[in-house]
């Protein structure tokens, strides 16, 4: 078997810093490192940039660069959104459990609102659809139109005071273990179990 020429095993060694940064970033969007690897991924940018300047002799090996070359611009750019989410507060691709969430099995009251009637509260009941629809937003699941959610709304809160006469009907936009819920629920007034506005 012939002995792997120069320029592979340049080739082998750039494919090994890849994956060397590749674990870096990992590492750091997983919270085990405090910042991102940007020496490293600035001197993985100048051996590209070299190699993008090299003469190939070789198709193959043409083609080995180019496959590496498109894999590091893919991961330069899950990388870069990856650090802007995590400057912004949002989990973007690398999301991960953040330490000062709710214990398993806790709720996150992420919205509550009273409404007695929906059709003339529309300010309310917009804010708790903008609310709802950004949850669901963040956990992947689709957007419902304004008008099925209203719907949806305005008949819980008529069913809910025919139940209750004279109780506030409160919803509550609500994470559990990452899975996001709206919940409808009669409150006496001024009871004890009446939510905070």
């Amino acid at each position: 078997m012939p002995q792997p020429s120069a320029l592979e095993r340049e080739l082998q060694a750039l494919s090994v810093q890849l994956k060397k940064v590749e674990a870096e970033y990992t590492m750091y969007f997983s919270g085990r490192t405090g910042r991102p690897p940007l020496e490293s991924r600035a001197a993985l940018d100048r051996t590209f940039k070299r190699f993008d300047r090299a003469y190939f002799d070789s198709a193959v090996l043409r083609f080995q660069f180019s496959t590496l070359q498109a894999r590091y611009s893919s991961f330069c750019d899950l990388w870069d959104r990856g650090v802007r989410a995590r400057e912004e507060g949002r989990g973007g691709p690398f999301q991960r459990p953040s330490p000062a969430s709710p214990p398993a099995g806790a709720a996150e009251v992420v919205h509550a609102t009273r409404l007695s009637d929906p059709l003339h509260e529309s300010d309310k009941l917009r804010a708790l659809y903008e609310a709802l629809m950004e949850a669901r937003r963040d956990e992947g699941r689709e957007v419902v139109p304004f008008h099925r959610f209203a719907g949806m709304v305005r008949d819980q809160v008529r069913t809910l005071q025919e139940r209750h006469p004279g109780d506030q009907v409160w919803f509550r936009v609500t994470r559990v273990d990452g899975h996001v819920n709206l919940t409808a629920q009669a409150v006496k007034v001024g009871g004890a179990d009446e939510p905070d506005a």
